[in-house]
């Protein structure tokens, strides 16, 4: 195993694009993004839970962005850099699963008022937020499982 003095803990430049976790940068991406791009397509309403969820969606896309470009461009060969990659899709976690329980419920609630209230804007409103919903809980699995791995790599590190 590399210690961490050596300058190779993490990999930096192409290399991401094959090491385990850093692979799972793109489809976190792809499913943040969806997510982002659903919720805001559609009115919201209400609110307060729809503006955490974006909150968490474009906070995620512009963290993992970032990250990305830092381990693309390979600033990330300090000793801290591990646990800072661990740390920081451990908040992504707790952050992408809290708004998707949110948006779960509201989605929830905007089903329910539709069985009142056939509109066909509240059926497309409807439609976009269960697929935000699905899209959501795949974007925490993403975060969970590169977390997950994140640490196991910080530990050999």
């Amino acid at each position: 195993m590399a210690s961490t003095t050596s300058g190779d803990a993490l990999p930096s430049g192409g290399r991401i694009f094959t090491s385990f976790p850093d692979i799972f940068f793109i489809p976190e991406f792809v499913f943040g993004g969806l997510v982002w791009i659903l919720v805001a397509s559609a009115k919201v309403d209400p609110a307060n839970p729809l503006g955490w969820v974006m909150f968490v969606s474009i906070f995620c896309f512009v963290m993992t962005t970032v990250w990305f470009f830092i381990f693309l461009c390979g600033g990330n060969q300090s000793s801290i850099w591990p646990a800072l990659d661990a740390g920081y899709h451990f908040v992504a976690v707790v952050f992408f699963l809290s708004a998707s329980v949110d948006l779960a419920y509201i989605t929830l609630m905007i089903g329910q008022s539709y069985n009142r209230l056939p509109f066909d804007e509240l059926l497309k409103i409807y439609r976009l937020y269960i697929s935000a919903v699905v899209f959501a809980f795949v974007a925490t699995l993403l975060y969970f499982i590169h977390a997950i791995l994140s640490a196991i790599r910080w530990k050999y590190f």
